[in-house]
C-alpha cells in the first residue's frame, strides 16, 4: 500500500521509450477509457461470473485453484471479496492438509488487510501462523513479504521516531529474509530493490531494476502498471516532465483497462493537473478515481484521496468565482452600452420633432410667399427676379426636405436594426456565459470583424440611399473631370471612395475631419483625395467643389 501512496503510476511500451509523448492526445485516450470503463468493468465480471461457475463446480485440489483464481480476480477489483476468496482457500487448504499453501493464503490475507488499513488485523494474521516443517520456501518468502509490507506501512505512517526505527529494522529485517525464499525476479523482489535504490539516490540501478522488471510482464496488463509506476517515478526523479507524464497516463490507461478499482496512478494524475492548473479535468478523474476506491472498499485510499479532492474543489471554486466576475463585468458593459443606445435614440427622436416643426414652419412660409407671390403678379416686371429666386430657394428647400425625409427615415430604420444586432449580441453572449464558453467568448470580443461587416453594411446604406436621390449623380460627376481621369464604379449602385467623399461634399460636408470620421479614414487621406480629384477637374480646379454642390 505505502508504494501506491508515496510514488505514482507509469506505463511503459518498450518501442516507445525514445518517443516525445502528445500528451494532450493520452488525456484523450484516457477520457475515452473512462467512457468505456462500464465495457472493462463487464468483462472482469464476466471472468469472474465463469469463475464462480468453476469453483461451485469444482472440488478437492482443484476447487482450491479455482478459490485462489478467484481471489486473484477480485484483488485489484473489490476488497471484501477478495478476503472472502483467500479466507475460503485457507479452509480448503488445510482441509487437503497442504500446510504450505496454508501459510501463503494466510499470508495473501495480511497482505490484503495491510494495503486497506487494518494492520492490527494483518499482524494478529501473520502471529497465529505456525510454520510446518517443511514449508515450500515460496510460501515462506510470502509470509515474510507480509510481514515486510506490514513493518513499511506503520513505518510510514507512525509520528513516534523510536517506533518507526523499530518498524523499520523489523521492515528490512523481513525483507532479507524475503530476498533469500522468493526468486529474483519474483514482483515485490524487484519492486523493493527499485524503491531502495531510489532510496539511496541510484537512478542509474534503479532504472536498470526496472528495466528487468519490464521484461516480466506483459504490456498493457494490471501488473504492468505497476511496472510503469516505478518508471514513472525514475523520470520524475530526473526531472524528465514529459516523459514522466507519458508514463503516468499509460499507467493510468492499464488500470482503467483492467477495471482495477485501487488506482493510485488517476490519483497522482489528478495531482499533477491540479498543479499545472488544469482544475476542470483534475476535478474529473479525483471524481472518475474517488468512484471507484468507494467500489473497491479501501479505507487508505479514500484517506488519500480525499485532501486532493477537496483541494481541487477548492481550486475549482476560486476559478469558478473569477470568471463569473468577469462575466458579470462583460454583462454590465453591455448593459451599458445598451443604454447609451437608448440615450441617443430618444436625442435622435428629439432631433426628429424640431425637423418636423422646422419643415411646418417652411411649408408656412412657403405659403406665405405664394399669397405674397399673387398680390405682386400684377408688377411681374419688376419682381420676376425675386420671383426666380424665391422659386429657387424653395425648390432647395423640397430638395433638402426630402433628403432629410430619406435620411431620417433610414437613420431610424438602421437604428431598429441595431437594436435587434445588439439584443442578438447580448443573448448570445449570455448563452455562452450560462454554458461557459469562456474562451470562445473571448475570441469573439478580440475580433473586429464585426466592426468591419456593420461598416460595410452602412457604407452600403448610404450608397443605395445616396443614388436613390441624386440617380445622375456619377454621370455628372464624371462630366466634371477630364475624360481619362474619370471614374467608373466596379459594382452597380455603388460609389468608390473617390466619389463617396464628394457625394458627401454634395450632402454639405465641407469639412474633411467630419469625412475622415464618418469614412474611418485619416483626415490627411481625405485631403489627398480631394486635391486628386480636383487636379483632374476641367476647367478651374477650384471652382469644382462648388459645381460639385450643384449637381
Amino acid at each position: 500500500m505505502r508504494y501506491l501512496i508515496t510514488t505514482t503510476l507509469l506505463f511503459l511500451s518498450a518501442p516507445l521509450w525514445a518517443q516525445t509523448p502528445d500528451i494532450e492526445s493520452r488525456y484523450k485516450e484516457i477520457d475515452q477509457a473512462i467512457a468505456e470503463s462500464p465495457h472493462y468493468v463487464a468483462q472482469r465480471e464476466a471472468k469472474i461470473t465463469s469463475a464462480r461457475h468453476a469453483f461451485e463446480q469444482a472440488s478437492g485440489r482443484q476447487k482450491y485453484e479455482e478459490g485462489y483464481k478467484l481471489y486473484e480476480l477480485y484483488r485489484p477489483f473489490v476488497s471484501d471479496s477478495a478476503i472472502w476468496f483467500i479466507r475460503q482457500c485457507i479452509t480448503l487448504a488445510e482441509q487437503l492438509g497442504d500446510l504450505s499453501a496454508s501459510v501463503r493464503c494466510r499470508s495473501q490475507l495480511a497482505i490484503r488487510c495491510t494495503n486497506i488499513g487494518m494492520y492490527d488485523e494483518a499482524l494478529n494474521i501473520l502471529d497465529s501462523i505456525r510454520l510446518p516443517d517443511p514449508v515450500e520456501q515460496t510460501a515462506l518468502g510470502t509470509y515474510y513479504e507480509a510481514y515486510n509490507n506490514v513493518y513499511s506501512e506503520l513505518s510510514y505512517y507512525t509520528h513516534l521516531n523510536d517506533m518507526q526505527k523499530s518498524y523499520l529494522d523489523k521492515a528490512y529485517y523481513y525483507e532479507r529474509l524475503m530476498y533469500e525464499k522468493l526468486p529474483p525476479t519474483y514482483e515485490t523482489c524487484l519492486l523493493k530493490r527499485e524503491q531502495r535504490a531510489q532510496g539511496e539516490g541510484d537512478l542509474k540501478t534503479a532504472m536498470a531494476i526496472n528495466d528487468e522488471w519490464l521484461k516480466t510482464v506483459e504490456a498493457g496488463s494490471h501488473p504492468y502498471a505497476l511496472t510503469a509506476l516505478y518508471r514513472y517515478i525514475e523520470y520524475k526523479l530526473q526531472g524528465d516532465s514529459a516523459q514522466m507524464m507519458f508514463w503516468l497516463t499509460e499507467s493510468v490507461l492499464a488500470d482503467i483497462r483492467n477495471a482495477a478499482m485501487d488506482q493510485g496512478s488517476m490519483w497522482e494524475l489528478a495531482n499533477e493537473l491540479m498543479l499545472k492548473g488544469d482544475l476542470e479535468r483534475a476535478s474529473h478523474y479525483i471524481s472518475y478515481t474517488s468512484d471507484c476506491a468507494n467500489r473497491y472498499g479501501s479505507r487508505q485510499r479514500n484517506w488519500q484521496i480525499a485532501p486532493l479532492l477537496s483541494q481541487i474543489a477548492k481550486n475549482y471554486k476560486a476559478q469558478s468565482e473569477r470568471t463569473t466576475h468577469q462575466l458579470w463585468m462583460t454583462l454590465a458593459a453591455i448593459s451599458i452600452l445598451a443604454l447609451l443606445l437608448l440615450v441617443v435614440l430618444f436625442l435622435v427622436h428629439r432631433r426628429n420633432q424640431q425637423l418636423d416643426m422646422a419643415r411646418k414652419a417652411l411649408s408656412t412660409a412657403n405659403s406665405q410667399l405664394s399669397t405674397v407671390n399673387s398680390q405682386l403678379s400684377t408688377q411681374k416686371d419688376e419682381l420676376s427676379v425675386l420671383n426666380a429666386q424665391l422659386s429657387t430657394l424653395n425648390s432647395q428647400l423640397s430638395e433638402s426636405n426630402r433628403v432629410k425625409d430619406e435620411y431620417i427615415g433610414r437613420f431610424m430604420s438602421l437604428c431598429a436594426q441595431y437594436i435587434d444586432k445588439l439584443d442578438n449580441y447580448r443573448k448570445m453572449v449570455n448563452k455562452k456565459m450560462k454554458n461557459k464558453e469562456l474562451d470562445e467568448l473571448f475570441q469573439i470580443s478580440k475580433s473586429t470583424e464585426l466592426k468591419e461587416k456593420e461598416l460595410e453594411e452602412l457604407y452600403e446604406n448610404f450608397d443605395t440611399v445616396f443614388l436613390h436621390l441624386f440617380p445622375n449623380f456619377i454621370d455628372d460627376f464624371n462630366g466634371l473631370l477630364q475624360p481619362e481621369l474619370r471614374i467608373h464604379p466596379k459594382e452597380e449602385n455603388r460609389l468608390t471612395t473617390d466619389i463617396r467623399i464628394f457625394a458627401l461634399i454634395r450632402l454639405g460636408f465641407e469639412d474633411s475631419s467630419k469625412i475622415a470620421e464618418f469614412l474611418h479614414y485619416s483626415v490627411n487621406t481625405i485631403y489627398n483625395y480631394r486635391a486628386r480629384i480636383k487636379n483632374g477637374a476641367l476647367g478651374n480646379r477650384e471652382q469644382f467643389e462648388n459645381k460639385v454642390k450643384t449637381l
